[in-house]
């Protein structure tokens, strides 16, 4: 599996944009997690970080955005500075960058697992499958003997998959070993390669094949964004936009901003032809919600309410908004108390 390393080159967008975007994860021990919450969230918020770091016994997964300068100090934080000790070191980390915010609030939360599989008997830190370089990706998946098997939801595939991948229709990661008990078979399936967005549900998803007996499991390291990152688009065998979980919605190659939105009723991810589509109303529904009036007319509450932020030129949604609808509650409290005192007098 090798392939000439002339092949990629990196393409990220240099950081000239205002904001630096890092998708960190690591399968470590860290028993103390519920300890590490307050310091992690304090000191992103002190930086004016946003976005989500999910902590577990098991490691770490998230994506942050901030200026670039505090971002760097976000990384040393985690990696060596900060009460994480050397526990996080070497964790897969992808950078890009963006000129608006991607995320609305800054969020730390503790979970059971950092991807969740419910699968107790794996331990990605003891046993994965082979991780394949992007530069090398081509290469194994073109060959015939290769199972290729994309780990992501459906509405993740939707937006953007790989040549020849099998889409395992999952709603959910958890549904994936159901998907591989009626769909692989390891007495015919000898190697099979899988993929995901950054790479950590193939962790998982590799080790819980190799505890079901298939003898040579691949994954593509770093992801679909690695390989977007460094790989050329006409040299790429990957279809489409990927799918991420922040306002961006999608990047292409070069990890540039994509095309697709999200439907704010239901949150699934809408391409041109969704948005061109006769059930599109945007911000009410969507071709995949047409049939959920519930979710329509809370989208339609939420649609007029952000439309009457505009007219104020203020903000609907995250802490900015917070703080203007704290900042208009003060306002009408204090209009109220001179009302009050003008009508005693």
């Amino acid at each position: 599996m090798t392939a000439p390393r002339s092949m990629s080159t990196a393409t990220v967008p240099q950081p000239h944009h205002p904001y630096k975007v890092m998708a960190v994860y690591k399968f470590a021990a860290l028993p103390d997690a519920e300890a590490l919450k307050a310091p992690l969230a304090e000191f992103c918020c002190a930086r004016g970080i946003k976005g989500t770091l999910i902590l577990a016994p098991e490691g770490i997964n998230g994506t942050v955005a901030g200026t670039p300068d505090a971002i760097d100090a976000l990384a040393a934080f985690l990696f060596s500075t900060g009460p994480f000790g050397a526990r996080l070191a070497g964790a897969e980390t992808k950078y890009s960058f963006a000129d608006t915010a991607p995320f609305l609030r800054m969020k730390v939360r503790i979970k059971p697992e950092i991807v969740t599989l419910r699968a107790p008997q794996i331990d990605p830190n003891r046993q994965v499958g082979t991780y394949v370089e992007p530069e090398d990706w081509n290469a194994l998946i073109e060959r015939n003997d290769v199972v290729l098997v994309d780990t992501r939801n459906d509405y993740e595939v939707g937006l953007g998959t790989f040549q020849r991948a099998l889409d395992p229709g999952t709603q959910n990661f958890t549904e994936f070993k159901d998907y591989v008990a009626s769909n692989l078979d390891p007495a015919r399936d000898k190697k099979v390669a899988m993929f995901c967005t950054g790479g950590i549900r193939c962790e998982k998803a590799s080790s819980y094949l190799l505890s079901q007996g298939f003898e040579e499991v691949f994954h593509l390291k770093g992801g679909i964004l690695k390989y977007l990152e460094v790989t050329p688009p006409e040299q790429s065998r990957f279809t489409g936009e990927c799918f991420v979980f922040d306002e961006r919605v999608s990047v292409g190659h070069g990890l540039e901003l994509g095309t697709a939105t999200l439907c704010r009723a239901c949150r699934h991810p809408l391409t041109e032809a969704d948005r061109r589509h006769a059930d599109y109303h945007e911000g009410v529904s969507c071709p995949h919600c047409i049939g959920d009036a519930a979710k329509h007319e809370a989208a339609a509450e939420r649609q007029r309410q952000m439309d009457l932020a505009k007219k104020r030129g203020a903000t609907h949604l995250g802490d900015e908004a917070m703080s203007e609808a704290h900042k208009r509650r003060e306002q009408k409290k204090a209009l109220a108390e001179q009302s009050r005192l003008a009508n005693k007098g």
